[in-house]
Protein backbone atom coordinates (compact mmCIF):
# COMPACT_ATOMS: atom_id res chain seq x y z
CA UNK A 1 0.00 0.00 0.00
CA UNK A 2 1.42 3.24 -1.11
CA UNK A 3 -0.93 5.76 1.05
CA UNK A 4 0.31 7.39 3.88
CA UNK A 5 -1.59 7.05 7.04
CA UNK A 6 -1.83 10.70 9.18
CA UNK A 7 -2.56 11.45 12.42
CA UNK A 8 -1.42 14.15 15.40
CA UNK A 9 -0.42 11.48 17.80
CA UNK A 10 0.74 8.06 16.80
CA UNK A 11 0.51 5.35 19.95
CA UNK A 12 2.65 2.25 19.89
CA UNK A 13 1.29 -0.29 22.12
CA UNK A 14 -2.36 -0.59 23.92
CA UNK A 15 -1.35 -1.25 27.37
CA UNK A 16 -1.84 0.93 30.27
CA UNK A 17 0.09 3.49 28.95
CA UNK A 18 -0.90 3.14 25.20
CA UNK A 19 -4.46 3.27 26.37
CA UNK A 20 -4.39 5.83 28.76
CA UNK A 21 -2.55 8.42 26.26
CA UNK A 22 -5.16 7.93 24.29
CA UNK A 23 -7.92 8.24 26.27
CA UNK A 24 -6.63 11.24 27.73
CA UNK A 25 -5.89 12.63 23.96
CA UNK A 26 -8.89 11.77 22.70
CA UNK A 27 -10.82 13.45 25.55
CA UNK A 28 -8.56 16.33 24.63
CA UNK A 29 -9.89 16.49 20.80
CA UNK A 30 -6.33 15.62 19.57
CA UNK A 31 -6.26 12.68 17.04
CA UNK A 32 -4.58 10.03 17.48
CA UNK A 33 -4.21 6.35 16.40
CA UNK A 34 -3.20 3.48 18.90
CA UNK A 35 -1.13 0.38 16.92
CA UNK A 36 -0.52 -2.97 18.68
CA UNK A 37 1.02 -6.02 17.55
CA UNK A 38 -1.40 -8.32 19.00
CA UNK A 39 -4.66 -9.61 17.83
CA UNK A 40 -6.51 -8.53 21.36
CA UNK A 41 -6.17 -6.49 24.51
CA UNK A 42 -4.47 -8.21 27.66
CA UNK A 43 -6.23 -11.92 27.91
CA UNK A 44 -4.12 -12.06 31.79
CA UNK A 45 -4.87 -10.22 34.72
CA UNK A 46 -0.81 -8.79 35.13
CA UNK A 47 -0.91 -5.73 36.61
CA UNK A 48 -4.02 -4.75 38.93
CA UNK A 49 -3.15 -2.40 42.20
CA UNK A 50 -4.55 0.91 41.28
CA UNK A 51 -3.75 3.11 43.79
CA UNK A 52 -5.67 6.41 44.37
CA UNK A 53 -3.41 9.05 42.47
CA UNK A 54 -4.64 6.54 38.72
CA UNK A 55 -7.67 6.59 40.00
CA UNK A 56 -7.91 10.46 40.35
CA UNK A 57 -6.52 10.40 36.85
CA UNK A 58 -9.49 8.14 35.93
CA UNK A 59 -11.76 10.37 37.42
CA UNK A 60 -10.98 13.37 35.32
CA UNK A 61 -10.93 11.11 32.23
CA UNK A 62 -14.33 10.46 33.28
CA UNK A 63 -13.93 6.74 33.52
CA UNK A 64 -13.46 6.34 37.36
CA UNK A 65 -16.98 4.39 37.90
CA UNK A 66 -16.45 2.29 34.96
CA UNK A 67 -13.34 0.96 36.48
CA UNK A 68 -15.15 0.87 40.36
CA UNK A 69 -17.77 -1.02 38.75
CA UNK A 70 -15.85 -4.03 37.96
CA UNK A 71 -12.72 -3.67 40.85
CA UNK A 72 -12.08 -5.45 43.51
CA UNK A 73 -13.22 -3.17 46.42
CA UNK A 74 -10.44 -1.88 49.05
CA UNK A 75 -11.96 -3.45 51.80
CA UNK A 76 -11.28 -6.78 50.35
CA UNK A 77 -7.65 -6.14 49.29
CA UNK A 78 -5.86 -5.57 52.84
CA UNK A 79 -5.24 -8.84 55.25
CA UNK A 80 -1.87 -9.80 53.19
CA UNK A 81 -1.02 -13.15 54.76
CA UNK A 82 1.92 -15.14 55.35
CA UNK A 83 1.74 -18.84 55.63
CA UNK A 84 3.26 -21.97 54.83
CA UNK A 85 0.17 -22.73 52.19
CA UNK A 86 -3.60 -21.32 52.01
CA UNK A 87 -4.66 -24.51 53.86
CA UNK A 88 -1.33 -24.78 56.05
CA UNK A 89 -0.31 -22.81 58.71
CA UNK A 90 -0.36 -19.15 59.07
CA UNK A 91 2.53 -16.72 60.09
CA UNK A 92 0.86 -13.49 60.82
CA UNK A 93 -0.94 -11.07 58.22
CA UNK A 94 0.21 -7.14 57.64
CA UNK A 95 -3.12 -4.80 56.97
CA UNK A 96 -2.13 -3.66 53.48
CA UNK A 97 -3.93 -1.37 50.68
CA UNK A 98 -4.93 1.45 53.19
CA UNK A 99 -6.87 -1.10 55.15
CA UNK A 100 -4.95 -0.42 58.69
CA UNK A 101 -7.62 2.22 60.48
CA UNK A 102 -5.11 4.82 60.51
CA UNK A 103 -4.09 4.73 56.87
CA UNK A 104 -7.30 4.02 56.65
CA UNK A 105 -8.18 7.45 57.68
CA UNK A 106 -4.77 8.98 55.89
CA UNK A 107 -6.28 7.59 52.48
CA UNK A 108 -9.85 9.72 53.33
CA UNK A 109 -8.35 12.67 54.04
CA UNK A 110 -5.93 12.49 51.27
CA UNK A 111 -8.00 12.00 47.98
CA UNK A 112 -12.10 11.84 46.65
CA UNK A 113 -10.94 7.88 45.72
CA UNK A 114 -10.27 4.70 46.48
CA UNK A 115 -7.93 2.52 45.38
CA UNK A 116 -8.97 -0.96 44.33
CA UNK A 117 -7.96 -4.02 42.69
CA UNK A 118 -8.69 -3.61 38.60
CA UNK A 119 -6.71 -6.71 36.51
CA UNK A 120 -5.17 -5.71 33.41
CA UNK A 121 -7.79 -7.77 31.36
CA UNK A 122 -10.48 -5.54 32.84
CA UNK A 123 -8.53 -2.66 33.05
CA UNK A 124 -7.56 -2.24 29.50
CA UNK A 125 -10.97 -2.45 28.16
CA UNK A 126 -12.20 0.54 29.78
CA UNK A 127 -9.29 2.87 28.71
CA UNK A 128 -9.90 1.61 25.16
CA UNK A 129 -13.54 1.49 24.56
CA UNK A 130 -13.81 5.13 26.16
CA UNK A 131 -10.38 5.82 23.70
CA UNK A 132 -12.27 4.67 20.76
CA UNK A 133 -15.61 5.92 21.47
CA UNK A 134 -13.91 10.05 22.23
CA UNK A 135 -12.23 9.43 18.59
CA UNK A 136 -8.86 7.09 18.95
CA UNK A 137 -8.39 4.83 16.01
CA UNK A 138 -7.08 1.22 17.12
CA UNK A 139 -5.17 -0.70 14.70
CA UNK A 140 -5.11 -4.34 16.16
CA UNK A 141 -1.96 -6.53 14.58
CA UNK A 142 -0.43 -3.85 13.18
CA UNK A 143 3.33 -4.35 13.92
CA UNK A 144 5.76 -1.24 14.88
CA UNK A 145 8.93 -1.90 12.27
CA UNK A 146 10.43 1.46 12.32
CA UNK A 147 10.71 5.18 12.40
CA UNK A 148 12.36 7.90 10.94
CA UNK A 149 12.24 11.66 12.59
CA UNK A 150 12.55 15.55 10.45
CA UNK A 151 11.80 18.91 11.88
CA UNK A 152 7.70 18.35 11.55
CA UNK A 153 7.14 15.06 12.36
CA UNK A 154 7.59 11.22 12.68
CA UNK A 155 7.40 8.65 9.67
CA UNK A 156 6.95 5.12 11.44
CA UNK A 157 6.60 1.79 9.26
CA UNK A 158 4.54 -0.45 10.50
CA UNK A 159 3.34 -4.13 9.35
CA UNK A 160 -0.11 -5.62 9.13
CA UNK A 161 0.37 -8.66 10.27
CA UNK A 162 -3.59 -10.58 8.87
CA UNK A 163 -2.10 -8.98 5.03
CA UNK A 164 1.48 -9.38 5.59
CA UNK A 165 2.14 -6.00 4.21
CA UNK A 166 3.78 -2.75 5.53
CA UNK A 167 2.46 0.73 5.49
CA UNK A 168 3.75 4.04 6.89
CA UNK A 169 2.26 6.18 9.28
CA UNK A 170 2.70 10.19 9.12
CA UNK A 171 2.32 11.89 12.54
CA UNK A 172 3.41 14.87 14.16
CA UNK A 173 4.56 13.07 17.64
CA UNK A 174 5.36 9.42 18.19
CA UNK A 175 4.62 7.61 21.61
CA UNK A 176 5.85 4.27 22.36
CA UNK A 177 4.29 2.37 25.08
CA UNK A 178 5.20 -1.05 23.96
CA UNK A 179 6.21 -2.24 27.29
CA UNK A 180 9.70 -3.63 28.90
CA UNK A 181 11.29 -4.39 25.54
CA UNK A 182 10.51 -1.40 23.88
CA UNK A 183 11.54 -1.14 20.43
CA UNK A 184 10.66 2.33 19.87
CA UNK A 185 12.52 3.34 23.07
CA UNK A 186 15.72 0.78 21.15
CA UNK A 187 15.12 3.15 18.12
CA UNK A 188 15.19 6.07 20.06
CA UNK A 189 18.12 5.37 21.91
CA UNK A 190 16.76 6.42 25.38
CA UNK A 191 19.52 6.16 27.94
CA UNK A 192 18.67 3.40 30.37
CA UNK A 193 20.24 2.66 33.58
CA UNK A 194 20.04 -0.58 35.96
CA UNK A 195 19.92 -4.30 34.43
CA UNK A 196 17.38 -6.27 33.00
CA UNK A 197 16.77 -10.42 33.75
CA UNK A 198 17.88 -9.91 37.73
CA UNK A 199 15.87 -12.94 38.69
CA UNK A 200 13.28 -15.26 36.85
CA UNK A 201 9.44 -15.88 38.03
CA UNK A 202 6.27 -17.67 36.52
CA UNK A 203 2.72 -16.85 36.42
CA UNK A 204 0.26 -19.37 36.67
CA UNK A 205 -3.45 -18.24 36.22
CA UNK A 206 -5.96 -20.83 37.04
CA UNK A 207 -9.77 -21.12 38.59
CA UNK A 208 -10.45 -22.77 41.84
CA UNK A 209 -12.94 -22.49 44.70
CA UNK A 210 -10.69 -21.40 47.22
CA UNK A 211 -13.16 -19.57 49.26
CA UNK A 212 -12.89 -21.69 52.31
CA UNK A 213 -9.41 -20.44 52.47
CA UNK A 214 -9.54 -17.23 51.98
CA UNK A 215 -12.94 -15.40 51.82
CA UNK A 216 -12.11 -15.03 56.14
CA UNK A 217 -9.07 -12.75 55.54
CA UNK A 218 -9.88 -11.48 52.52
CA UNK A 219 -6.75 -10.08 50.28
CA UNK A 220 -5.07 -9.78 47.31
CA UNK A 221 -2.20 -11.24 48.24
CA UNK A 222 -1.25 -14.43 50.25
CA UNK A 223 2.60 -15.19 50.17
CA UNK A 224 3.81 -18.81 51.30
CA UNK A 225 7.12 -19.74 52.39
CA UNK A 226 7.85 -23.00 51.13
CA UNK A 227 10.89 -24.98 50.31
CA UNK A 228 12.32 -23.56 47.32
CA UNK A 229 9.98 -20.40 47.25
CA UNK A 230 13.27 -17.89 47.80
CA UNK A 231 14.52 -19.14 44.43
CA UNK A 232 13.71 -16.49 41.64
CA UNK A 233 13.04 -12.45 42.43
CA UNK A 234 10.40 -12.72 44.45
CA UNK A 235 11.08 -14.20 47.73
CA UNK A 236 7.98 -16.03 48.58
CA UNK A 237 5.33 -17.99 46.63
CA UNK A 238 2.73 -15.80 46.09
CA UNK A 239 -1.14 -16.63 45.47
CA UNK A 240 -2.40 -13.28 44.13
CA UNK A 241 -6.37 -12.80 44.19
CA UNK A 242 -7.72 -12.34 40.68
CA UNK A 243 -11.44 -12.40 41.70
CA UNK A 244 -12.92 -13.12 44.72
CA UNK A 245 -12.49 -16.35 45.14
CA UNK A 246 -12.32 -18.44 42.64
CA UNK A 247 -9.74 -16.92 39.98
CA UNK A 248 -6.39 -16.88 40.76
CA UNK A 249 -2.50 -16.02 40.02
CA UNK A 250 0.22 -17.58 41.12
CA UNK A 251 4.11 -16.13 41.24
CA UNK A 252 6.54 -18.60 41.72
CA UNK A 253 10.57 -18.28 40.96
CA UNK A 254 13.03 -19.77 39.15
CA UNK A 255 16.96 -19.91 38.85
CA UNK A 256 17.37 -17.01 36.02
CA UNK A 257 20.74 -18.74 35.13
CA UNK A 258 19.40 -22.17 34.32
CA UNK A 259 16.32 -20.62 32.18
CA UNK A 260 12.67 -21.30 32.51
CA UNK A 261 11.22 -24.32 33.41
CA UNK A 262 9.06 -26.38 31.08
CA UNK A 263 5.77 -24.91 31.54
CA UNK A 264 3.29 -27.84 30.90
CA UNK A 265 0.11 -28.31 32.66
CA UNK A 266 1.13 -30.65 35.39
CA UNK A 267 4.49 -28.80 36.14
CA UNK A 268 1.77 -25.68 36.79
CA UNK A 269 -0.77 -27.78 38.79
CA UNK A 270 1.95 -29.35 40.84
CA UNK A 271 3.27 -25.79 41.69
CA UNK A 272 -0.36 -24.61 42.42
CA UNK A 273 -0.93 -27.71 44.94
CA UNK A 274 2.43 -27.18 46.73
CA UNK A 275 0.79 -23.61 47.48
CA UNK A 276 -2.77 -23.91 47.97
CA UNK A 277 -1.76 -27.38 50.36
CA UNK A 278 -4.95 -28.89 49.02
CA UNK A 279 -4.63 -31.96 46.76
CA UNK A 280 -8.58 -32.33 46.45
CA UNK A 281 -9.89 -29.21 44.94
CA UNK A 282 -10.53 -28.77 41.53
CA UNK A 283 -7.89 -26.74 39.76
CA UNK A 284 -8.14 -25.53 36.09
CA UNK A 285 -4.70 -24.20 34.74
CA UNK A 286 -5.58 -21.53 32.56
CA UNK A 287 -2.19 -20.55 31.41
CA UNK A 288 1.62 -20.02 32.23
CA UNK A 289 4.14 -17.69 31.24
CA UNK A 290 7.87 -17.08 32.53
CA UNK A 291 9.19 -13.35 32.68
CA UNK A 292 12.31 -12.12 34.54
CA UNK A 293 12.27 -9.25 37.15
CA UNK A 294 14.43 -6.45 36.21
CA UNK A 295 15.63 -3.00 37.86
CA UNK A 296 15.99 -0.57 34.64
CA UNK A 297 14.91 3.07 34.29
CA UNK A 298 14.99 5.24 31.09
CA UNK A 299 17.34 8.86 32.19
CA UNK A 300 15.51 10.54 29.27
CA UNK A 301 12.22 9.61 28.35
CA UNK A 302 11.83 11.59 24.68
CA UNK A 303 13.97 12.09 21.68
CA UNK A 304 13.11 14.39 19.97
CA UNK A 305 9.49 13.79 18.26
CA UNK A 306 9.62 10.61 20.28
CA UNK A 307 8.20 9.84 23.60
CA UNK A 308 8.14 7.00 25.63
CA UNK A 309 5.76 5.47 28.66
CA UNK A 310 5.39 3.06 31.18
CA UNK A 311 7.59 0.00 31.08
CA UNK A 312 9.30 1.35 28.42
CA UNK A 313 10.80 3.65 30.83
CA UNK A 314 10.49 2.02 34.31
CA UNK A 315 11.28 -1.74 33.99
CA UNK A 316 10.61 -3.69 37.79
CA UNK A 317 9.29 -6.51 39.56
CA UNK A 318 5.42 -6.09 40.75
CA UNK A 319 5.98 -4.92 44.39
CA UNK A 320 4.23 -2.54 45.84
CA UNK A 321 1.96 -2.32 42.86
CA UNK A 322 3.57 0.77 40.91
CA UNK A 323 3.51 -0.25 37.39
CA UNK A 324 1.00 0.11 35.84
CA UNK A 325 -0.49 3.19 38.29
CA UNK A 326 3.18 4.96 37.10
CA UNK A 327 2.49 4.33 33.45
CA UNK A 328 -0.93 6.02 33.57
CA UNK A 329 0.25 9.32 35.42
CA UNK A 330 3.08 8.87 32.70
CA UNK A 331 1.17 9.19 30.01
CA UNK A 332 -1.63 11.62 31.97
CA UNK A 333 1.27 14.09 31.88
CA UNK A 334 2.30 13.99 28.92
CA UNK A 335 -1.30 14.33 27.04
CA UNK A 336 -1.90 17.55 27.94
CA UNK A 337 1.12 19.05 27.28
CA UNK A 338 0.85 17.18 23.72
CA UNK A 339 -2.44 19.18 23.24
CA UNK A 340 -1.30 22.87 23.93
CA UNK A 341 2.10 22.38 21.43
CA UNK A 342 -0.55 21.03 18.87
CA UNK A 343 -3.09 23.76 19.17
CA UNK A 344 -0.37 26.47 19.34
CA UNK A 345 -0.90 27.35 22.80
CA UNK A 346 2.10 26.04 23.73
CA UNK A 347 5.96 26.33 22.66
CA UNK A 348 7.49 22.56 21.87
CA UNK A 349 9.80 23.74 24.78
CA UNK A 350 6.73 22.80 27.06
CA UNK A 351 7.47 18.80 25.99
CA UNK A 352 11.14 19.24 27.87
CA UNK A 353 9.76 18.70 30.96
CA UNK A 354 8.29 15.42 30.73
CA UNK A 355 11.36 14.02 31.06
CA UNK A 356 12.14 16.34 33.65
CA UNK A 357 8.78 15.73 36.10
CA UNK A 358 8.45 11.96 35.74
CA UNK A 359 12.22 10.39 35.07
CA UNK A 360 12.80 11.03 38.78
CA UNK A 361 9.20 9.16 39.74
CA UNK A 362 10.34 6.29 37.29
CA UNK A 363 13.49 6.01 39.00
CA UNK A 364 12.12 6.07 42.63
CA UNK A 365 9.60 3.74 41.71
CA UNK A 366 12.30 1.18 40.16
CA UNK A 367 14.37 1.63 43.28
CA UNK A 368 11.39 0.83 45.71
CA UNK A 369 9.87 -2.19 44.05
CA UNK A 370 13.31 -3.91 43.83
CA UNK A 371 13.76 -2.64 47.78
CA UNK A 372 10.62 -4.36 48.53
CA UNK A 373 11.77 -7.79 47.45
CA UNK A 374 15.30 -7.82 49.77
CA UNK A 375 12.40 -6.66 52.33
CA UNK A 376 11.04 -10.20 52.56
CA UNK A 377 14.49 -11.89 53.27
CA UNK A 378 14.15 -11.04 57.09
CA UNK A 379 10.50 -12.99 57.64
CA UNK A 380 12.86 -16.19 55.92
CA UNK A 381 15.73 -15.00 58.15
CA UNK A 382 13.57 -15.06 61.61
CA UNK A 383 12.72 -19.03 60.23
CA UNK A 384 16.06 -19.44 59.12
CA UNK A 385 15.10 -19.92 56.59
CA UNK A 386 17.42 -18.64 54.10
CA UNK A 387 20.20 -21.16 54.41
CA UNK A 388 20.39 -24.59 52.89
CA UNK A 389 18.62 -26.86 54.23
CA UNK A 390 15.73 -30.20 53.67
CA UNK A 391 11.73 -29.43 53.83
CA UNK A 392 11.56 -30.81 57.38
CA UNK A 393 13.79 -28.81 58.43
CA UNK A 394 12.20 -25.72 57.82
CA UNK A 395 9.22 -27.19 59.16
CA UNK A 396 10.84 -27.73 62.17
CA UNK A 397 11.80 -24.58 62.30
CA UNK A 398 8.60 -22.85 61.92
CA UNK A 399 6.83 -25.50 64.10
CA UNK A 400 9.82 -23.85 66.79
CA UNK A 401 8.22 -20.75 67.00
CA UNK A 402 5.09 -22.35 68.98
CA UNK A 403 7.65 -23.51 71.75
CA UNK A 404 7.67 -21.85 75.28
CA UNK A 405 11.37 -20.96 75.15
CA UNK A 406 13.68 -17.79 75.20
CA UNK A 407 14.98 -18.39 71.80
CA UNK A 408 11.06 -19.35 70.74
CA UNK A 409 9.89 -15.98 72.09
CA UNK A 410 12.75 -14.33 70.23
CA UNK A 411 11.54 -15.80 66.64
CA UNK A 412 8.39 -14.62 67.36
CA UNK A 413 9.21 -11.47 67.75
CA UNK A 414 11.93 -11.11 65.06
CA UNK A 415 8.97 -12.51 62.53
CA UNK A 416 6.30 -10.48 63.83
CA UNK A 417 8.67 -7.35 62.95
CA UNK A 418 9.75 -8.62 59.41
CA UNK A 419 6.16 -8.85 58.70
CA UNK A 420 5.09 -5.20 59.92
CA UNK A 421 8.20 -4.22 57.95
CA UNK A 422 6.35 -5.04 54.55
CA UNK A 423 4.59 -2.08 55.44
CA UNK A 424 6.97 -0.42 52.96
CA UNK A 425 5.45 -2.48 50.35
CA UNK A 426 2.19 -2.77 51.05
CA UNK A 427 1.21 0.93 52.48
CA UNK A 428 3.57 3.35 51.15
CA UNK A 429 0.94 6.03 50.73
CA UNK A 430 4.04 8.69 50.50
CA UNK A 431 4.85 6.81 47.42
CA UNK A 432 1.73 6.68 46.01
CA UNK A 433 1.01 10.60 46.36
CA UNK A 434 4.02 12.41 47.09
CA UNK A 435 5.18 13.53 43.67
CA UNK A 436 7.23 16.85 43.26
CA UNK A 437 7.65 18.24 40.32
CA UNK A 438 10.75 20.44 39.40
CA UNK A 439 10.87 21.50 35.52
CA UNK A 440 10.17 24.62 33.73
CA UNK A 441 6.57 23.71 33.54
CA UNK A 442 6.22 24.91 37.63
CA UNK A 443 7.23 28.30 38.92
CA UNK A 444 8.75 28.34 42.40
CA UNK A 445 7.25 31.05 44.68
CA UNK A 446 10.04 31.28 46.67
CA UNK A 447 9.20 29.61 50.02
CA UNK A 448 11.51 27.25 51.67
CA UNK A 449 12.13 23.85 50.61
CA UNK A 450 9.91 21.67 51.63
CA UNK A 451 11.11 19.09 54.87
CA UNK A 452 8.47 15.81 55.74
CA UNK A 453 7.09 15.42 58.99
CA UNK A 454 7.14 11.68 58.71
CA UNK A 455 8.68 8.79 56.35
CA UNK A 456 7.78 10.15 53.13
CA UNK A 457 7.38 6.40 51.62
CA UNK A 458 4.77 6.01 53.96
CA UNK A 459 2.79 8.71 54.54
CA UNK A 460 1.51 11.50 52.40
CA UNK A 461 2.05 14.80 52.94
CA UNK A 462 -0.73 17.08 51.81
CA UNK A 463 0.75 20.59 50.79
CA UNK A 464 -0.06 23.52 47.80
CA UNK A 465 3.28 24.25 46.79
CA UNK A 466 4.06 24.88 43.22
CA UNK A 467 4.85 21.13 41.94
CA UNK A 468 2.48 18.98 44.26
CA UNK A 469 -0.70 18.23 43.42
CA UNK A 470 -3.31 20.07 44.84
CA UNK A 471 -4.36 18.87 48.20
CA UNK A 472 -7.73 17.40 48.26
CA UNK A 473 -10.55 19.05 50.07
CA UNK A 474 -14.48 18.76 50.16
CA UNK A 475 -16.35 21.31 48.81
CA UNK A 476 -19.73 22.51 48.73
CA UNK A 477 -21.83 24.45 45.58
CA UNK A 478 -25.50 24.56 46.38
CA UNK A 479 -26.53 21.00 47.02
CA UNK A 480 -23.56 19.42 45.87
CA UNK A 481 -20.55 18.07 47.72
CA UNK A 482 -17.23 17.64 45.38
CA UNK A 483 -13.47 17.81 46.09
CA UNK A 484 -11.53 20.63 44.97
CA UNK A 485 -9.79 17.81 42.88
CA UNK A 486 -13.31 17.84 40.85
CA UNK A 487 -13.13 22.03 40.40
CA UNK A 488 -9.70 21.04 38.50
CA UNK A 489 -8.56 19.39 35.21
CA UNK A 490 -10.56 18.97 32.73
CA UNK A 491 -7.58 19.55 30.09
CA UNK A 492 -7.49 23.41 31.19
CA UNK A 493 -6.01 25.65 33.09
CA UNK A 494 -7.90 26.78 37.02
CA UNK A 495 -7.14 29.21 39.19
CA UNK A 496 -8.29 29.54 42.72
CA UNK A 497 -9.00 32.08 44.65
CA UNK A 498 -11.71 33.33 47.32
CA UNK A 499 -12.68 36.18 49.44
CA UNK A 500 -10.71 39.49 48.04
CA UNK A 501 -9.24 37.64 45.05
CA UNK A 502 -11.32 39.55 41.95
CA UNK A 503 -7.71 40.44 40.74
CA UNK A 504 -6.92 37.32 40.20
CA UNK A 505 -9.90 36.13 38.26
CA UNK A 506 -9.53 39.67 36.56
CA UNK A 507 -6.31 38.37 35.70
CA UNK A 508 -6.80 34.92 34.52
CA UNK A 509 -9.95 36.17 32.15
CA UNK A 510 -7.05 38.81 30.47
CA UNK A 511 -5.09 35.63 29.27
CA UNK A 512 -5.04 34.07 25.94
CA UNK A 513 -5.06 30.83 27.47
CA UNK A 514 -8.05 29.27 28.95
CA UNK A 515 -8.34 29.17 32.44
CA UNK A 516 -11.15 27.96 34.68
CA UNK A 517 -12.03 30.23 38.15
CA UNK A 518 -12.83 28.71 41.29
CA UNK A 519 -13.60 31.50 43.96
CA UNK A 520 -14.04 29.13 47.72
CA UNK A 521 -15.63 30.86 50.40
CA UNK A 522 -18.98 32.00 52.48
CA UNK A 523 -21.55 32.68 49.78
CA UNK A 524 -19.06 32.08 46.78
CA UNK A 525 -19.46 29.74 43.99
CA UNK A 526 -18.09 26.86 46.17
CA UNK A 527 -18.53 27.07 49.67
CA UNK A 528 -15.46 25.88 52.72
CA UNK A 529 -17.96 23.87 55.37
CA UNK A 530 -15.20 22.08 57.40
CA UNK A 531 -12.47 24.59 56.88
CA UNK A 532 -10.40 21.77 55.24
CA UNK A 533 -9.74 23.84 52.27
CA UNK A 534 -8.44 26.92 54.72
CA UNK A 535 -6.25 24.85 56.41
CA UNK A 536 -4.78 22.92 53.56
CA UNK A 537 -4.17 25.83 50.63
CA UNK A 538 -1.47 27.29 52.26
CA UNK A 539 -2.19 30.85 51.30
CA UNK A 540 -4.83 33.83 52.53
CA UNK A 541 -8.76 34.07 51.19
CA UNK A 542 -6.88 36.55 48.51
CA UNK A 543 -4.10 34.57 47.73
CA UNK A 544 -4.34 32.55 44.13
CA UNK A 545 -3.35 28.92 43.11
CA UNK A 546 -2.93 28.25 39.16
CA UNK A 547 -3.12 24.74 38.63
CA UNK A 548 -2.11 22.99 35.92
CA UNK A 549 -4.58 20.52 33.58
CA UNK A 550 -3.21 17.34 35.76
CA UNK A 551 -4.26 19.00 38.64
CA UNK A 552 -0.52 20.17 40.12
CA UNK A 553 0.12 23.09 41.34
CA UNK A 554 1.92 25.48 38.31
CA UNK A 555 2.00 28.72 40.88
CA UNK A 556 1.22 30.26 43.73
CA UNK A 557 1.07 33.53 45.15
CA UNK A 558 -0.40 34.11 49.21
CA UNK A 559 -1.81 37.30 48.88
CA UNK A 560 -4.13 40.00 46.84
CA UNK A 561 -1.47 42.05 44.43
CA UNK A 562 -1.82 45.05 42.48
CA UNK A 563 0.74 43.18 40.09
CA UNK A 564 -1.72 39.79 39.43
CA UNK A 565 -2.37 39.92 36.16
CA UNK A 566 1.76 40.95 35.19
CA UNK A 567 2.50 37.30 37.72
CA UNK A 568 -0.23 35.19 36.29
CA UNK A 569 0.86 36.63 32.22
CA UNK A 570 4.41 35.96 33.26
CA UNK A 571 3.71 32.55 34.95
CA UNK A 572 2.33 31.03 32.31
CA UNK A 573 4.96 32.66 29.61
CA UNK A 574 7.37 30.43 31.69
CA UNK A 575 5.29 26.97 32.05
CA UNK A 576 4.06 27.22 28.40
CA UNK A 577 7.96 27.87 26.89
CA UNK A 578 7.55 31.47 25.83
CA UNK A 579 9.66 32.89 28.09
Amino acid sequence: MSTVVETDVLIVGSGPAGASAALALSTYGVPNIVVTRYASLADTPRAHITNQRTMEVLRDLGVEQDVIAQATPQHLMGNTTFCTSLAGEELGRVRSWGNDPLVQAAHELASPTRMCDMPQHLMEPVLVDAAVARGTSLRFQTEYLSHIQDADGVTVTVRDRLRGDTYKIRAKYLIGADGGRSRVAEDAGLPMSGQMGVAGSINIVFEADLSRYTAHRPSTLYWVLAPGATVGGIGAGLVRCVRPWNEWLIVWGYDVTAGAPDLTTEYAESVVRQLVGDDEIPVTIKSSSAWTVNEMYAETYSAGRVFCAGDATHRHPPSNGLGSNTSVQDSYNLAWKLKLVLDGTASPKLLDTYTAERAPVGKQVVTRANRSIGETAPIFEALDGLSPQTPEQLWANIAARKDATEAAEKQRAGLRDAIAFKVYEFNAHGVDLNQRYTSDAVVPDGTPAETFARDPELHHQPTSRPGARIPHAWLTSGTRTLSTLDTVGKGRFTLLTGIGGEGWIRAAEAQDVEIATVVIGPGQQYEDPYGDWARLSEISDAGALLVRPDGFVAFRHASATPDAEALVSDALRRILGHA
